[in-house]
């Protein structure tokens, strides 16, 4: 992880700051003050025709100068400035907006993006091929990372959450039986939050951070899916085999003690086997007893 952090850092070469623009309502009323000259100038055409022309070739040449460098931006919007290929810095000014006609702009979005990746086949800790799958909600913070830092930052981002998938699901079994070890299917949020932070650092040369994320599809590949279903149902029945004999063990053990605490009867070795295996008989057995009244002695 901290070797991600420091290559990304080592890459990461653009850095976002305010770009000077201004605001393009004034210069909306430049424009048709230009408009306004052209036409009076068309009209003076008739009485003086030098005159006209200098006014109608005054205003032409503003609205020619102003019209091209009107842009718009909406909320969670942005525009890196360029200069002959050079970055001048990103107005996040939303409304109409104008710049120097010669000044290159290109918009980039700002807003939330929610992606959900596709189903990959990933080999778990222990080697067993499974099937993953994430969900990531991810913006753009740095404008200029975005854009000059990487060729192409929707690729990007869908790349590297492949790859940090695929790295998160080789790091933990798909699960533990014992309960003793950090598993994929039973720590979901700590799992998602070692991949949240596994993309940051990924995506942080392009400018790019990651509000959050989580796996939509967890399960084993199919080729052994069937026998992982047969040994999570065996476990299961081992499991609960255990607890009803434990509970079985304990109520022998209780039942006897009050036998003899209030003196009911007095068993010997041999009827105290003989009552422990009745009892266990009907407390572990699967199918209802049938109770049998024994008339005589055991001798």
């Amino acid at each position: 992880m901290v070797d991600s952090v420091v290559m990304s850092d080592m890459l990461t070469r653009s850095r976002e700051y305010p770009a000077r623009s201004s605001s393009g309502y004034l210069m909306l009323l430049l424009m048709l003050a230009a408009l306004a000259a052209m036409l009076v100038g068309a009209l003076m055409l008739r009485d003086d025709r030098l005159t006209g022309l200098t006014v109608l070739g005054a205003g032409a040449l503003v609205f020619v100068f102003v019209a091209p460098g009107f842009y718009m931006l909406q909320p969670n919007q942005a525009a890196a400035i360029t200069l002959f290929g050079a970055y001048r810095g990103s107005d996040r000014v939303n409304g109409l907006r104008w710049l120097w006609p010669w000044m290159g702009k290109k918009t980039i979005s700002l807003r939330a993006n929610n992606l959900v990746s596709d189903r990959i086949k990933v080999n778990d800790l222990r080697g067993n091929p499974i099937e993953m799958a994430a969900q990531v909600v991810w913006r753009v913070t740095d404008t200029a990372q975005a854009l000059f830092d990487v060729d192409d930052y929707k690729a990007f981002v869908m790349v590297q959450i492949e790859a940090a998938v695929r790295t998160i699901g080789s790091r933990y079994p798909y699960d533990d039986f014992t309960h003793q070890e950090v598993t994929l299917r039973g720590n979901h949020d700590q799992v998602g939050g070692e991949l949240r932070t596994e993309l940051i650092a990924r995506l942080l040369v392009a400018g790019i951070t990651v509000d959050e994320c989580g796996f939509t599809h967890l399960a084993y590949a199919q080729e052994i899916a069937g026998a992982m279903l047969r040994r999570q149902q065996a476990e299961a029945v081992v499991a609960a085999r255990k607890t009803l004999v434990e509970g079985a063990v304990g109520m022998v053990e209780m039942a006897l003690a009050m036998l003899s605490e209030k003196n009911v009867v007095e068993l010997d070795d041999e009827r105290r086997a003989a009552m422990v295996s009745n009892l266990m008989v009907v407390l572990c057995g699967e199918r209802d007893t049938q109770p049998v009244v024994n008339a005589g002695s055991l001798y």
